[in-house]
């Protein structure tokens, strides 16, 4: 799904897309909450409203994953990147462990 087909789908669902909206955090940018909500939708279909927050859930484990560096179980991690699949996100943060950046500094 493009950010075209994301717009097409938001305009073809306002109901939707309007309930999404509302799951916005404030602290949210629009470089943030953009990619988020894609993920929303594209796996919203797949959770019943009372498993929302578990989608919810994931869809921060994914953002926190992606703009912040967190980490989180490997099988966490899997799950929300095929669920992210497609999912473009534009001047992603590169996240370097302890390890990788003692390795370069032994290196010099």
């Amino acid at each position: 799904m493009s950010s075209l087909d994301v717009d097409d789908f938001i305009q073809q669902n306002r109901v939707l897309a309007d309930q999404v909206e509302k799951f916005r955090g404030y602290w949210e940018s629009d470089k943030h909450w953009k990619p988020r909500r894609e993920f929303v939708l594209r796996n919203i279909n797949d959770y019943e409203f009372q498993q929302l927050d578990q989608l919810l859930s994931l869809s921060m484990v994914w953002a926190n994953n992606v703009f912040l560096g967190c980490r989180y179980s490997t099988e966490l991690l899997d799950k929300v990147k095929e669920m992210a699949e497609g999912v473009v996100v534009e001047d992603a943060p590169v996240f370097k462990t302890r390890d990788e950046i003692m390795k370069k500094q032994q290196g010099r």
